[in-house]
């Protein structure tokens, strides 16, 4: 999805990094002395939603992605996720912030051995994930998109016309889109892997692909950089495969049992969304309101 340098590295949003994570959290144990980490969780709804209104902080586990989350040049605690958790959170009683900034692939393990109360990080949320850690319901839905050589002189806007047309593509390594390519009939073995959109633009520009497949939003921040002006990005969308839209959403973690915090927060998530207020945090970041969702928790979880 795994942890991407500046808008990309290797992207937290694979399914492969779903299943790296939750594998990753049986060894923590090892590294601090124990033999295995307790992801059975909390009983009884728990009790972290009384302890942080007590102590009054809430520690934030985040992997520096902008435009997810990240600690910009001042220091300061910046992203879409930290926006919106920390309006839920004041809303809950708990108005202090300390972000524990560590690689993706170590927030779930992280978070299991108590180095902070929640993954605020923009995770999705699949089936093996939901497997080791108690997810809100979704707050964005993640898009796909291409980067494309200025005036898209091939016409691709689809994993179709990509396979069609036998243009030669590139995408991340273990990025999602490399599957949903190959499920509209791109050749595995044709696609190029780079470690970010940064490397993609560049093998735009060099000729080396004529197309790089990615998520939309990363792809906003990484042109930010405006270094690659012959690139283009190609309007958002949703990738199908046979079909069937591949919707993917990405929320915020929390230990296993400890539902009265999670609830807590999603019924704060949820007047955000019908109030319009979501996207009005969200938007600074590059969301718009194609990435706004009514999917929930239970939904992915079942992916």
């Amino acid at each position: 999805m795994i942890k991407r340098k500046l808008a990309s590295g290797i992207r937290r949003r694979s399914l492969l990094a779903g299943v790296a994570a939750l594998g990753a959290a049986g060894a923590v144990g090892a590294a601090s002395g124990c033999s295995r980490v307790d992801v059975s969780g909390a009983t009884g709804g728990g009790h972290l939603l009384e302890d942080l209104r007590k102590k009054g902080t809430v520690r934030m586990g985040i992997a520096s992605e902008p435009p997810y989350a990240s600690i910009n040049s001042k220091g300061e605690l910046t992203g879409e996720a930290p926006a919106v958790a920390k309006t839920i959170f004041r809303r809950l009683g708990i108005k202090n912030f300390e972000p524990v900034p560590v690689e993706f692939q170590a927030l779930v393990p992280g978070l299991h051995s108590f180095q902070y109360d929640v993954i605020v990080a923009g995770m999705f949320i699949n089936k093996a994930r939901c497997a080791a850690v108690l997810f809100s319901d979704p707050d964005y839905e993640s898009k796909d998109a291409f980067l494309v050589r200025k005036g898209n002189p091939d016409n691709i806007h689809s994993y179709a016309d990509i396979a069609k047309g036998k243009y030669r593509m590139g995408s991340g390594i273990g990025y999602a889109e490399i599957d949903y390519a190959v499920g509209n009939g791109v050749k595995k073995d044709t696609i190029q892997t780079y470690g970010d959109q940064i490397a993609g633009m560049e093998a735009l520009e060099a000729g080396r692909i004529d197309v790089f497949a990615g998520t939309a939003l990363t792809m906003i921040e990484a042109l930010k950089t405006g270094a690659h002006p012959k690139v283009e990005m190609t309007k958002p969308f949703t990738p199908e495969v046979d079909g069937k839209p591949q919707r993917d959403g990405g929320g915020y973690g929390f230990r296993l049992g400890e539902t009265k915090l999670r609830d807590a927060f999603n019924a704060e998530l949820q007047k955000m969304k019908k109030s319009g207020e979501l996207l009005r945090i969200a938007e600074p970041y590059g969301f718009t309101k194609e990435f706004m969702t009514d999917l929930t928790a239970k939904e992915l979880c079942k992916k």
